[in-house]
């Protein structure tokens, strides 16, 4: 373990003096490399999660680019005559051909392609929960606002990305998707038409949609991506990295191991182990056979086809929402297309980048945060994090109603009307749930914290009662559980009925404000409550402890 604050020239290792000498004279990069090479980062199994969508971009980056030699992005109709008998004489678009060439006939192509499909699902996932362990250790707080709002946009992007990449073989699977996006595209208001001439090129299907969503994904998106992760990485390290609360950690110091040789090593070792995961799974795990689904064609469609996992909330959404519509001025406006495709993606977006604002302007908390949450100790947070959870998982089984209604003989109408009721009902009982269970996870590190921990010693009092001694609880234990800080609350929240409130909590959006400050902020359950027991439990206890002649010990 090192201290960030506690190193010096002389600890430089000899492996990094010389470089940055060499460095130094020829580029003036010496002290550079001697300062950020010893730059410490904190150890904790969480913090890697994000890593894992760094590693599979790596992985998207090097099977994508192998791709890119051999695939056509063009719909031109071919007949085709490759190595799959299945579909010899068979009509369809060089573009598919092309991917039915690169699986069966361009040597490894099939591993990369699904590599490639591979580490997209990963990649996404990776970003999906370490944006979660964020999000529950309350680290988007200042300073850290702006990496917030470029790790959502990062999501964001993510997504789209996954879609265009998703519909370029042009197999039948994939373009039931690409016509659910041209109903969604066709939809908007005012501009949906130009929105659907610009990617189709003309009336759906059109000629060019491949040749554009290709310059999409593999040029456009793609750039934007590195340049986020590269701002995301450079304000990762210049605000240095969160820790979670422990012995001697401190919003003043970082308490962990140098980046070379440590952290470098255990980067290495972890691109490496998901590189290898992620090989193994384009080896033995088959995703996307596109030559059981057969060409694209506007006519035909699959049974129970579905997206790829991310998508599968706004696929939900699609199947739930009743077939409502507004006909006004001789317009139509398809709300049974626009709110799918809108307002869950919007709910859960703008909400993710707008929070740490929210939850800023709601507690007037503007301090530096360098020290994570534990989830249980800001319970509103955490509760209202696992019913946006909730909200999403409910949207994307109900994506797949149609094979839940198959497996489980259930009505397919049945499954639509519960799932339009749980979509309303279900976050509010989790909310409810996790908040009770944050606070009794509180209680239970205050039982610890005033009582101690079972030590497995039996103790008989002297009217014949057994009891369990409690010892204290390690040093690290209790350095962790009393890293939690009481959430603030604005000042004249708490302002009595007739008294004067501060300018800013007057009118309704202020009392408002203060409402939601004394709701969300303060100190639920101390730290040291002990339930009322503390001093007379653990004397008693201790007291009894000098009968060594009755004590059991099991």
């Amino acid at each position: 373990m090192s201290h960030s604050d506690a190193s010096g020239p002389a600890d430089v290792p000899k492996a990094i003096a010389g470089p940055s000498s060499y460095l130094d004279d020829r580029l003036g990069a010496g002290n550079f490399l001697k300062r950020n090479l010893r730059k410490v980062f904190p150890d904790h199994w969480s913090f890697l999660l994000g890593e894992i969508a760094l590693y599979s971009f790596i992985v998207l980056l090097l099977t994508g680019t192998f791709l890119t030699f051999f695939f056509k992005p063009s719909m031109e109709h071919v007949i085709y005559d490759g190595s799959y008998d299945g579909l010899k004489g068979v009509g369809m678009s060089a573009a598919y051909a092309s991917a039915l060439e690169i699986s069966f006939d361009v040597r490894g192509g099939l591993l990369m392609r699904q590599m490639h499909h591979w580490a997209a699902l990963l990649f996404v996932a990776g970003m999906m929960v370490h944006a979660l362990r964020v999000f529950f250790t309350g680290a988007y707080r200042k300073p850290r606002e702006l990496n917030w709002v470029i790790g959502v946009l990062m999501l964001t992007l993510a997504l789209l990305e996954g879609l265009t990449g998703y519909s370029l073989p042009d197999d039948l699977l994939s373009g039931a998707g690409l016509r659910i996006t041209e109903g969604v595209a066709i939809s908007l208001p005012l501009v949906g038409t130009w929105i659907t001439f610009f990617l189709f090129g003309g009336e759906y299907p059109g000629e060019d949609v491949i040749s554009r969503f290709y310059s999409l994904h593999i040029l456009l998106i793609p750039g934007i991506l590195l340049a986020l992760i590269s701002a995301h990485m450079i304000l990762m390290w210049v605000q240095k990295h969160t820790q979670m609360p422990g012995k001697g950690r401190t919003n003043n110091n970082v308490v962990g191991a140098p980046f070379y040789p440590a952290f470098m090593a255990k980067a290495g070792a972890y691109f490496m182990f998901t590189f290898g995961v992620i090989a193994l799974l384009g080896t033995f795990g088959q995703i996307n056979p596109i030559w059981l689904f057969g060409p694209y064609t506007p006519a035909d469609i699959s049974a129970g086809s579905q997206p790829d996992y991310y998508m599968g909330f706004l696929e939900g959404a699609l199947r739930m929402m009743p077939a409502w519509e507004i006909n006004i001025w001789g317009f139509t406006l398809p709300l049974s297309v626009l709110i799918p495709a809108l307002v869950p993606m919007g709910i859960i977006m703008t909400g993710l980048a707008l929070y740490p604002f929210v939850e800023q302007w709601v507690t007037g908390d503007r301090r530096e945060h360098h020290v994570a949450d534990r989830p249980r100790n800001n319970p509103h947070r955490t509760s209202i994090g696992v019913s946006a959870i909730t909200f999403y998982g409910l949207l994307w089984i109900l994506g797949a109603n149609d094979e839940i209604s198959w497996t489980f003989h259930i009505s397919l109408n049945w499954t639509t009307y519960i799932g339009r009721v749980l979509i309303f009902v279900a976050p509010v009982v989790a909310y409810i749930v996790t908040y009770r269970l944050c606070l009794g996870l509180q209680r239970s590190d205050a039982a610890v914290i005033g009582h101690g921990v079972e030590s497995g010693v039996i103790k008989r009092l002297p009217h014949g009662e057994y009891i369990e001694v409690h010892v204290p609880p390690s040093e690290d234990i209790e350095a962790h559980m009393r890293g939690k800080e009481a959430i603030p609350v604005i000042a004249g929240a708490d302002t009595e009925p007739g008294g004067i409130p501060p300018k800013g909590l007057r009118g309704p959006i202020g009392k408002l404000k203060a409402k939601m400050s004394k709701a969300y902020g303060g100190e639920k359950i101390p730290l040291d409550d002990g339930h009322g027991h503390h001093a007379h439990g653990d004397g008693e206890h201790t007291a009894v402890g000098a009968g060594e002649d009755r004590s059991l010990t099991h």
